[in-house]
């Protein structure tokens, strides 16, 4: 699929010749087609946000999506977007001279949302949920000024499985970021193409690439976050027993009501005795219902 002709993307200009790099622009290439096509987000004709926030994984994104777009495989219109928080230091010309120079239709937008987040949220108290509420807002008010159909974000496997137990264990829920909702108004998609990337294939890719990260220092700055803590924990797990990550990922695709609490999802007190029976000619399990 990944053909040795010059004719790329400037996005991947300057890519590694590696056997090394090209499995692993496969592997991206695969996954994000995979996920694409498992949650149905293609609508032919549509238009989709992409949010870069300057961040290896947004970076990670965008090339992958701009490489199945020029090999016909995503037919819709990209367009990249970077909301310019107000936090101090930022280098607001690094994404806007990174996208110009890769040909990338853009559109970087200012909203002092830093100030907002600062004044509001208690001290001690983490930056994240109101952080992340101010952007997500102005990131669905900027897509339907385009037009588009669809927000794009850069959400990884890992960001998933954290978010599933971070739920877990201060939430008292199972959930995380689904690849594909609607928005509370029920105008936008917002989808997550990454959903079956790993973090160290996106670190991998944007470090190869040698793509000019920015680091988010609002939440990066502070110490003892929840998510931090658990991806401290998911580490130590996979350092134990490599493919860990994958084995729990796996688990979230393959949810059985029936045998988990929640009587919303399944009759429990409707469930008879005879609606379920063994099969002992086949010597299978009941069938999950």
């Amino acid at each position: 699929m990944l053909d040795d002709c010059d004719d790329i993307h400037p996005l991947f200009h300057g890519a590694p010749k590696t056997t090394e790099f090209r499995k692993l622009r496969k592997r991206l290439v695969q996954n994000v087609r995979e996920a694409i096509d498992h949650y149905g987000m293609i609508e032919e004709g549509a238009r989709w946000l992409v949010c870069l926030s300057g961040g290896k994984d947004s970076y990670t994104l965008l090339a992958i999506l701009h490489e199945l777009k020029w090999r016909g495989l995503l037919p819709v219109e990209l367009l990249a977007c970077n909301l310019d928080q107000g936090q101090p230091g930022f280098p607001a010309t690094v994404l806007p001279e990174f996208l110009e120079k890769m040909g990338v239709p853009h559109r970087i937008e200012y909203e002092d949302t830093y100030s907002i987040v600062k004044e509001k949220v208690p001290a001690g108290r983490t930056y994240c949920a109101l952080c992340s509420r101010l952007r997500r807002g102005n990131l669905y008010r900027i897509a339907r000024e385009e037009g588009c159909s669809a927000v794009v974000l850069g959400h990884h496997r890992d960001d998933i499985l954290e978010t599933f137990f971070m739920n877990l264990f201060h939430g008292g829920r199972l959930a995380t970021m689904p690849p594909k909702l609607v928005n509370e108004e029920g105008d936008l998609f917002v989808y997550r193409p990454l959903a079956h990337v790993a973090e160290a294939d996106c670190e991998k890719f944007a470090r190869d690439m040698k793509y000019p990260i920015i680091p988010c220092d609002l939440c990066g700055s502070q110490d003892g976050l929840q998510r931090q803590q658990v991806k401290q924990i998911l580490d130590q797990w996979e350092r134990n027993s490599p493919g860990r990550r994958q084995v729990m990922f796996r688990a979230l695709t393959n949810v059985r009501p029936s045998h988990m609490l929640d009587p919303k999802l399944f009759d429990f007190v409707g469930l008879a005795r005879d609606s379920v029976k063994f099969d002992e000619d086949s010597a299978k399990a009941p069938r999950l219902r």
